[in-house]
């Protein structure tokens, strides 16, 4: 890969998401690419893989010269493998070993070969269902597993991985990663990694390559090299660098009485169209579970255990199988029925929720007014509302976005709006319960200092907080309260902090 006085803008937008990128590859390096959040690295990953330029997917305006192999790289896409950061963005076929093949088949592999493909990516990946499993009936981190499967199974000599275990359990991160290195190990492939934790595919890689926003390569060499001489200021700027993990300031969790009371709660899988649609089967079952105010509950569990499932269920989104979720204390105040009986608008008045996908939840054209929407429509005054939606954007650094679409942001863009949409109506009229998914996705160190903190200010204020994560550090900082799903049953553990102590913790070991 040779890039010389490289730049790209984005259709719609004034600053270069890259500009003057400097950047040579060799054939067999294994290259972790760093910088902060909306720093390019997803834009760099996608024009490698040929999506940009004339006549590509992603639109925009283009300068210097980008090339792999000696020719621009839109011409040749058969030789790169991409998993980006959005598996949902990625499955293309209704059957997961469909989807796997689709990549080989492009390619014009015999077709003797190819489920022989299909069968030892998918192993290799852990994925836990047979081929002819439902692509559409799968979680989040399952569907990471298979389009990291998909990207194998091509047998590519360039791999670009965007986060490629950050939707995944610990189990099956550390599994990405054992297959990695025996792919690196036996192959002579080239590796281009994003990856915020950087401690943990530090040994993966060779060479480290850091990009700032709107700029090019501000450090490049071996890691050991780059964290001795750029350690300090690339924390500073927000990089993932090994042994300055972050530390949030966070206020005591006041404790509080029961806002919402899980019983016996089941749910199945979806119904699905088809013939050959898999059956219906139970995720979880017989669940008993406590939000308390003035707390954080985890919902840790391995992928497809069913956590987004029962975030959905707590919200009052869906209708459990078996049970019901009741409120409790002050919202039982507003309405005694189960949560998911009540009307829309007085659920969202008292129950906020961020979504694993966050463009399931964007509803206007550019980001100020996704952040105006909630206030408004809760009546609050324009002055007061645009100065909070200010205050929220410049926390979050997302202030010289204000007038872009949100579905063009980086992953870690829309997760932070997704957040702060939640938080828009600001602490004295936010939701009594926020329910979230993977809060923390795609952040630097800066982002999830501030996320976490405005979640930490929250619970401060006697707000309930439920969040289903994999996140370590966000369970060690924040978590008063561990729920595991695993097997179809939720079981409470102690909660490991590094926080102050803190009060109203739910009890460990109870079912």
């Amino acid at each position: 890969m040779e890039l010389s006085g490289w730049g790209w803008r984005h259709s719609g937008r004034e600053e270069y998401a890259l500009r003057g990128v400097d950047l040579a590859i060799e054939p067999g390096e294994r290259v972790l690419l760093l910088g902060a959040s909306g720093a390019g690295k997803s834009t760099l990953l996608h024009s490698l893989a040929g999506l940009t330029g004339q006549d590509a997917a992603i639109s925009g305006d283009q300068e210097g010269t980008l090339l792999v192999d000696g020719r621009p790289a839109d011409r040749g896409r058969g030789a790169v493998g991409l998993v980006s950061q959005d598996p949902e963005t990625q499955l293309v076929m209704a059957r997961a070993g469909d989807d796997v093949a689709f990549g080989p088949e492009n390619l014009g592999v015999d077709p003797d070969l190819i489920w022989p493909r299909v069968h030892g990516a998918l192993a290799a990946v852990g994925f836990p269902y047979g081929p002819r499993h439902s692509t559409g009936a799968l979680s989040g981190g399952e569907k990471q597993r298979l389009v990291i499967a998909g990207a194998l199974a091509m047998r590519p000599r360039l791999l670009l991985l965007d986060e490629p275990t950050a939707n995944l359990d610990p189990a099956g991160a550390e599994l990405v990663r054992g297959v990695l290195a025996r792919l690196l190990a036996e192959t002579e492939a080239t590796l281009v990694l994003v990856e915020h934790r950087v401690a943990d595919v530090v040994d993966l890689v060779d060479r480290v390559v850091v990009v700032e926003p709107g700029g090019g390569v501000i450090a490049d060499g071996d890691p050991a090299t780059v964290f001795a001489g750029y350690g300090r200021a690339l924390a500073e700027q927000g990089v993932w660098v090994p042994g300055r993990e972050p530390e949030p300031e966070l206020p005591p969790a006041p404790g509080g009485g029961a806002l919402l009371e899980a019983e016996g709660v089941a749910a199945r899988t979806p119904f699905q169209l088809g013939v050959r649609s898999a059956p219906r089967r139970v995720v979880v079952e017989g669940v008993d579970a406590t939000v308390n105010a003035g707390t954080a509950t985890a919902l840790t569990g391995p992928n497809g255990a069913g956590k987004s499932t029962l975030l959905t269920l707590l919200a009052g989104l869906s209708r459990p199988h078996r049970g019901q979720v009741l409120p409790r204390g002050p919202l039982a105040g507003v309405d005694r029925r189960p949560l998911a009986r009540w009307p829309a608008r007085r659920l969202a008045g008292h129950v906020g929720t961020v979504f694993q996908h966050a463009e399931d939840q964007f509803v206007t054209a550019t980001v100020r007014d996704e952040l105006r929407f909630a206030p408004l429509r809760a009546g609050m005054g324009r002055a007061e509302a645009d100065a909070w939606v200010d205050e929220l954007m410049e926390r979050l650094r997302l202030t010289r976005l204000a007038d872009v679409h949100p579905y063009t942001l980086s992953g870690g863009e829309k997760r932070r709006l997704s957040v702060a949409t939640a938080l828009s109506s600001g602490p004295a009229h936010a939701p009594d319960v926020l329910v979230l998914d993977e809060p923390t996705f795609g952040q630097d160190t800066r982002t999830w200092t501030e996320l976490v903190e405005l979640l930490g200010a929250l619970r401060a204020e006697g707000r309930a907080l439920v969040m289903a994560t994999h996140d370590g550090l966000l369970l060690r900082h924040l978590a008063d309260a561990r729920l595991r799903v695993a097997e179809g049953r939720a079981v409470y553990e102690p909660a490991e902090r590094t926080a102050p102590a803190r009060t109203g913790e739910e009890g460990g070991g109870r079912e």
